[in-house]
């Protein structure tokens, strides 16, 4: 069935597009340059824009062949495998990935002890509104952004009327937790992903975090945070007061119109260049002996960290 695109292909602006997609037991194919996904048992066809995705979730059951992975690529959609109800990240196929002299810019910022402390300031003013507290260390700051963040939760526990015990779950074992942490878990992994997607759009590395480290996400859960009590999670405390029998399900749709309402992937970029603007230093510039790309990028109008074909 795989063909190759017949028209030229650029990405677009993340800020363009909708959301997020997910797609489970299908073979997801390329047919007359056109994404496909193809229910095997009952030989149904379903198109997909790819183009104008921000990355699709791929759940169990879904094969994906060479020239769809090609083309997502080429369209800078990010394609992630998640697990069952997706909320377990497996791995992810970049649709662009860091610039040389953006990921040299964001490490620069993350090594610094002094510019990195700039950073996490900037990034708890952007999410609670206000400067943060002075001469505080980050893991002082983490620790008052985490007394802020468990009583946040305590509060919209009570204004929905859900019975709120912490923020518990399983990775291994997502049906183990209750009704509200399975709505939470499916609300902030539909956040990360498309939060990567604008990550990787944008030239950064998604894994030089600077509140968190140490993992392959940790600058998609610094950026994430900023958003997440202002749209996933009041979406799902309230889903979960409905006490519903597929809230996995309820919560992605939910948070998809909450993304599209929101405008949220118009947000994204622009705030990651605030937060990291902070450090108050400008990206590093090639040094003399440095060569040019040997064979230059075409032109674009997709994000810096997209690739045309």
């Amino acid at each position: 069935m795989a063909d190759g695109p017949h028209i030229p292909l650029k990405p677009i602006p993340i800020k363009d597009r909708v959301s997020m997609i997910f797609v489970q037991y299908g073979r997801i194919d390329v047919k007359d340059g056109a994404f496909v996904v193809v229910d095997e048992v009952n030989g149904e066809r379903l198109l997909i824009p790819v183009g104008s995705v921000a990355c699709l979730m791929l759940e169990p059951g879904t094969r994906v062949s060479h020239a769809a992975v090609k083309l997502a690529a080429t369209t800078g959609t990010l394609l992630i495998w998640v697990g069952e109800a997706g909320v377990r990240l497996y791995s992810a196929g970049q649709p662009g990935g860091a610039r040389a002299d953006k990921l040299l810019y964001q490490a620069q910022l993350a090594l610094d002890q002094e510019l990195r402390l700039k950073v996490v300031r900037k990034m708890y003013e952007m999410r609670f509104g206000e400067p943060a507290p002075v001469k505080r260390s980050v893991n002082q700051l983490r620790g008052i952004e985490g007394a802020r963040v468990r009583k946040t939760y305590e509060l919209m526990a009570n204004q929905y009327g859900v019975k709120w015990q912490g923020r518990r779950y399983d990775p291994k074992d997502w049906q183990a937790g209750d009704i509200v942490n399975q709505c939470l878990s499916a609300a902030t992994s539909c956040l990360y992903g498309v939060t990567e997607a604008a990550v990787l759009a944008a030239g950064y590395a998604p894994a030089v975090g600077f509140i968190h480290t140490g993992k392959p996400l940790s600058f998609v859960y610094d950026v994430a945070d900023i958003f997440k009590f202002e749209t996933v999670v009041p979406i799902a405390f309230k889903i979960a007061a409905k006490n519903p029998r597929q809230p996995d399900k309820e919560v992605r749709i939910a948070c998809r119109d909450i993304f599209r309402s929101s405008k949220l992937l118009k947000q994204i970029i622009p705030s990651i260049e605030e937060m990291l603007s902070a450090g108050g230093v400008d990206p590093p510039t090639p040094p003399e002996d440095a060569l040019p790309p040997a064979i230059p990028e075409p032109e674009s109008i997709g994000d810096a960290g997209h690739r045309s074909s």
